[in-house]
């Protein structure tokens, strides 16, 4: 952690403004290059969204991120073990190592249609804001050091991962142990800042009995009357609204037909907050009203047969809490003042959490543009000056990584 508090110093002594770094004559061409590519970021970004990349298999966009990291000649491309696409980029010296990632996944089932249509700036696809366009801006910024040969003096490391935080955790875990000094997700549209973490639990709740027929079989508790007696009661938890804390249940399934009282049911359930104390007295009340659902349908009809329910975790992401005014929060904001972007800081769920958890510095930030209906099929994303999201990711990166005094000079 030394390491990452001195180079962090490093941020406000070493790099000054990037209203400054904006000026560096490689850097505002740097800047100009994006702008002038961005129709084609946009392209990369539509065809990034028409490779189908549905949980759990990522593999088809995992391939075509691999052949654009070599294209863009980055070193020791590969897919890890947990299929997340990692390109290093060389550097002057090891004096902080970033990795700037998008992650590959969406969250729409096998068989979505995916393919785009575009009514002259808006561009409708289930997924094309959320990740897609990270993905390509992460492309972009790759090349726009490229095409100007701005050398850096950390390294940065270029990732794209899999989804529900598992190929960030394998990261930190595996690849990239002790390595990473700081960390920057791209991920959706806009131009917001998130540098706080929004912790989640996610369960499968799963209610079992024998099952048998609807008539025969009448007055033996029914698996799905347990199950809504559960959402009844979840649906009633209180919980603050400061620090935001919520509830969801986003999956049912179960049953075999209209006559037949089933033997299997399942929920998927997801609770978030900013705070770790909330989220666990959340998932204490949520775990309470299961059960309490479970002896409330076996009481009702008294009968030899009990229904039984198991809870399994699905998913976890932790929460985490990083200053307003920690360095990497500021490269980002000074980026925006050099652009003129006005944004808000925020909280949310993103592949930060893990790195801000570890207490390493970290941050997402949005993609640019103007996004509308994230994971839902009518997703649309407005181009309307969506080059200022690839021009405050590269003002950011630079002013944490630093560029070399000997960097050649650009075209």
């Amino acid at each position: 952690m030394m390491k990452n508090a001195l180079f962090s110093i490093c941020i406000l002594t070493c790099s000054s403004a990037s209203g400054q770094l904006a000026s560096h004559p490689q850097v505002r061409q740097a800047l100009e290059f994006i702008k002038s590519i961005e129709p084609d970021i946009v392209n990369e970004q539509i065809a990034i969204c028409e490779i189908p990349a549905p949980p759990f298999k990522e593999q088809k966009r995992a391939e075509y991120m691999q052949r654009r990291f070599v294209q863009l000649g980055l070193n020791n491309v590969r897919i890890d073990a947990e299929s997340n696409v990692i390109g290093e980029r060389a550097c002057e010296s090891a004096e902080a190592t970033l990795v700037l990632c998008a992650h590959l996944d969406t969250v729409f089932p096998e068989g979505t249609d995916v393919s785009a249509k575009q009514d002259g700036s808006s561009i409708k696809a289930p997924g094309i804001g959320d990740d897609s366009r990270g993905l390509a801006v992460l492309l972009a910024v790759a090349q726009a050091l490229n095409e100007q040969r701005i050398t850096t003096r950390g390294t940065i490391m270029f990732v794209a991962t899999v989804g529900d935080l598992r190929g960030v955790k394998h990261l930190f875990a595996h690849e990239l142990k002790d390595k990473v000094t700081h960390f920057i997700s791209i991920d959706g549209t806009g131009l917001g800042i998130t540098h706080r973490a929004v912790g989640s639990n996610r369960y499968k709740v799963t209610f079992k009995g024998p099952g048998g027929h609807s008539y025969g079989s009448f007055g033996m508790p029914n698996p799905i009357h347990a199950l809504g007696r559960a959402v009844e009661k979840i649906s009633r938890l209180e919980v603050p609204k400061v620090p935001k804390t919520t509830f969801n249940v986003g999956r049912v399934e179960g049953g075999t037909s209209v006559n037949s009282i089933p033997h299997t049911v399942w929920m998927e359930v997801d609770m978030r907050s900013e705070s770790a104390e909330e989220l666990t007295e959340l998932d204490a009340q949520f775990t309470e009203a299961v059960h309490a659902a479970l002896e409330e349908e076996n009481a009702f009809w008294n009968h030899r047969v009990k229904l039984t329910v198991e809870l399994d975790p699905i998913g976890k992401r932790p929460t985490g809490d990083q200053a307003d005014d920690a360095p990497i929060v500021q490269a980002a904001l000074r980026a925006n003042a050099a652009l003129g972007i006005a944004t808000q800081l925020s909280a949310g769920s993103t592949d930060a959490n893990i790195p801000i958890s570890l207490g390493i510095p970290a941050i997402t930030i949005d993609g640019g543009g103007t996004g509308r209906g994230a994971h839902s099929l009518d997703e649309t994303f407005d181009a309307t000056d969506s080059y200022l999201g690839t021009q405050r990711g590269l003002l950011t990166v630079l002013e944490i990584v630093g560029i070399a005094e000997r960097s050649p000079s650009g075209n």
